[in-house]
């Protein structure tokens, strides 16, 4: 290969890269800007957090979180920033990345891909309304079942969460249901590259049964409620994904006839 040959080969790779050092760029300053902004009313979002708690406990007079090693709560007040920042920063990073993607695609593939684009925020805002709403008051009101009022013969067994802790929690149950929810974008998506098949996905619902408990078990705490809330939303998503899957291939086999029709085959 000639020298002209090589550097004609270098030059769309320097541009690639150039192209993606300035989306990063741009999507780590939406993070950045969206984190401070999270930081500054860290105090706020967290007392909003605290509203599945008080619905458990009935009255907010009743809440009382604590920390136990001076710097917990700062610490606490950075988690928020990044977990805010990631939350509103989203539409920023995911523009940055369609943009990047964007002209490697075909017009039609671009339009196929937008709407997984939109919906993919809009499933993990449902998941973590589930968790808001229900799951996470279902959970803390089992917890707080397990208190003992104390007498003469047994101690006061009471819940006194941590900060931090009742962060993690809420932080991982929201994520973890974000995710789950995003599994009829990932079916359809790999139904468009050939990769499964309405067919293939109803064969095999036993094992997502078995493994959506299993994951379940693995990522929401030790109690029965976080557990089917879930593995059961997640199985619902399934079946949608089965019926999404089975649309695509229906459109696919709708465009193949109609091509097949103009080449007069």
């Amino acid at each position: 290969m000639s020298q002209e040959e090589i550097d004609a080969t270098q030059a769309p790779l320097v541009e690639h890269l150039t192209e993606l050092r300035q989306r990063l760029i741009y999507a780590v300053i939406g993070l950045v800007i969206a984190a401070i902004g999270c930081f500054i009313m860290a105090d706020h979002i967290f007392n909003i957090l605290l509203y599945p708690y008080e619905r458990a406990t009935g009255d907010v007079a009743e809440l009382k979180l604590i920390f136990t090693a001076p710097q917990e709560y700062l610490f606490t007040q950075f988690k928020i920033a990044l977990f805010g920042g990631l939350f509103i920063s989203f539409p920023v990073i995911a523009t940055q990345l369609y943009k990047f993607v964007a002209p490697g695609l075909y017009k039609n593939e671009r339009g196929a891909f937008l709407p997984f684009l939109l919906a993919t925020p809009i499933l993990f805002m449902m998941g973590a309304s589930l968790v808001y709403f229900l799951i996470m008051p279902l959970a803390m009101s089992f917890f707080l079942t397990m208190q003992q009022t104390g007498n003469d013969q047994q101690a006061t067994i009471s819940l006194l969460p941590r900060v931090s802790e009742y962060l993690s929690l809420i932080m991982t149950l929201i994520f973890a249901f974000g995710l789950c929810f995003q599994l009829p974008v990932v079916l359809t998506l790999m139904a468009r590259a050939g990769m499964t098949s309405a067919d293939g996905l109803r064969s095999k619902r036993k094992y997502a049964i078995v493994l959506t408990f299993v994951v379940a078990a693995f990522l929401t705490p030790p109690d029965p409620v976080s557990q089917l809330g879930l593995a059961v939303p997640t199985l619902l998503l399934y079946e949608l994904s089965i019926l999404a899957v089975a649309m695509v291939e229906k459109k696919r086999a709708k465009e193949e006839a109609e091509r097949d029709a103009e080449l007069g085959l």
